[in-house]
């Protein structure tokens, strides 16, 4: 059952994005669209863990589970198609996708999968308490940040 809920609330999540989405980048190639819709649902989870984390948000244990199902869910999708040659933000706007991504392809998946590994952990001890949680944020966040540090175009 939990399982089917998380699907579910996968699912709206996707879905209510891509509308969005649709609204908002309508010239845009639809890789671009669609993995920035993707990032979208894991800053989503992400804020929700982070806002616990910080105490910004009230810990609550069946909230913190699904985000970290959810980041679990997400990262585990095949998102190849996101990322085409020329959907750089060298070659096309409305992207902060640096060409250096697709130059050095091999550390940006030796940084996902550390991403992974860190959403699994999370994926663990989310729902057991605030302390976990807390411990379990820092490599959560410091994978996120280590591939927007090296392949995302700054503010």
């Amino acid at each position: 059952m939990k399982t089917l809920t998380l699907f579910a609330g996968v699912a709206v999540i996707a879905v209510t994005s891509v509308a969005f989405a649709d609204e908002a980048h309508e010239n845009k190639d639809p890789s671009v669209v669609a993995r920035q819709s993707h990032m979208q649902l894991y800053a989503h989870n992400m804020g929700v863990l982070g806002g616990m984390a910080q105490g910004k948000i009230d810990y609550d244990a069946d909230a913190a589970q699904s985000a970290a199902d959810n980041m679990v869910a997400l990262i585990g999708m095949n998102q190849m198609s996101y990322w085409p040659a020329g959907t750089d933000n060298a070659s096309i706007e409305g992207t902060k996708a640096l060409p250096s991504l697709w130059e050095d392809f091999d550390n940006v998946m030796v940084i996902n999968a550390n991403f992974s590994a860190a959403a699994d952990t999370m994926a663990d001890v989310a729902g057991t308490d605030l302390e976990s949680l807390q411990g379990a944020m820092q490599a959560l966040g410091g994978a996120c940040s280590a591939c927007h540090r090296e392949y995302r175009q700054r503010n």
